[in-house]
């Protein structure tokens, strides 16, 4: 991995990966990786928090459009399982952003404690819940950016969530690194080719051989 680029100034060091690798449904694409999520760590396996309340969903996300719907196609089944009706899942604004399938997308709405596809009386996702109770696959219904938490993608940059690199997760710092909590699901989404470079990747940083310059990001003021 030789001459690694510098990132975006507001996502921190990153190095470009030799192709773009995309999901099936087209996005999110993946063409920049930060080294940092070879050695940052996190709580990972995160039913097994007893200290966090779930304040990992606490602001909602970001779905796309298709999503959306397939989320709104199991209605009846899930409303057990989340914290209000349907017809309160979803804010109004749409937006549109490359890193959604079909560049538009909707933000899930936060009520009580947190996303409103959080359970109301145990931990945890509802959809998550609702689709391992059903025998239903959670990566055809649960959002994308769920799923790579504590992972995102930024303008095709992976990167870690903005709340790990300013250490409002309250997780971070213990257990396993980023990229070794997220990697089946960047397997399920992206596909071996993907894994195998960035296996490369991780070995190479943990070898030295490439910078990895932890990243302070500027202030932010949640919405």
């Amino acid at each position: 991995m030789e001459n690694p680029q510098s990132a975006k100034e507001d996502l921190g060091y990153c190095v470009p990966l030799r192709r773009p690798y995309t999901t099936a449904r087209g996005a999110p694409a993946i063409t920049h990786v930060a080294p940092r999520i070879f050695t940052l760590t996190y709580f990972q396996t995160c039913m097994e928090c007893t200290f966090c309340n779930d304040t990992c969903c606490q602001y909602g996300v970001g779905i796309d459009l298709d999503n959306r719907a397939r989320i709104l196609a199991h209605a009846e089944g899930l409303r057990p399982y989340v914290a209000a009706p349907a017809s309160e899942w979803f804010l109004d604004e749409e937006y549109t952003d490359s890193d959604f399938p079909g560049a538009r997308a909707v933000d899930s709405k936060v009520v009580g404690r947190g996303c409103v596809f959080l359970r109301p009386d145990a931990r945890g996702c509802g959809i998550h819940a609702y689709c391992l109770d059903n025998g239903i696959d959670p990566y055809s219904v649960k959002p994308v950016y769920c799923s790579l938490f504590p992972l995102t993608v930024d303008g095709d940059w992976l990167v870690p969530s903005i709340e790990v690199d300013e250490k409002s997760l309250i997780c971070v710092d213990r257990g396993t690194t980023l990229y070794r909590g997220s990697r089946d699901e960047l397997l399920r989404y992206f596909g071996e080719e993907l894994i195998a470079e960035l296996d490369e990747l991780e070995a190479a940083t943990l070898g030295g051989r490439v910078a990895n310059p932890h990243f302070t990001p500027p202030p932010y003021e949640w919405p």
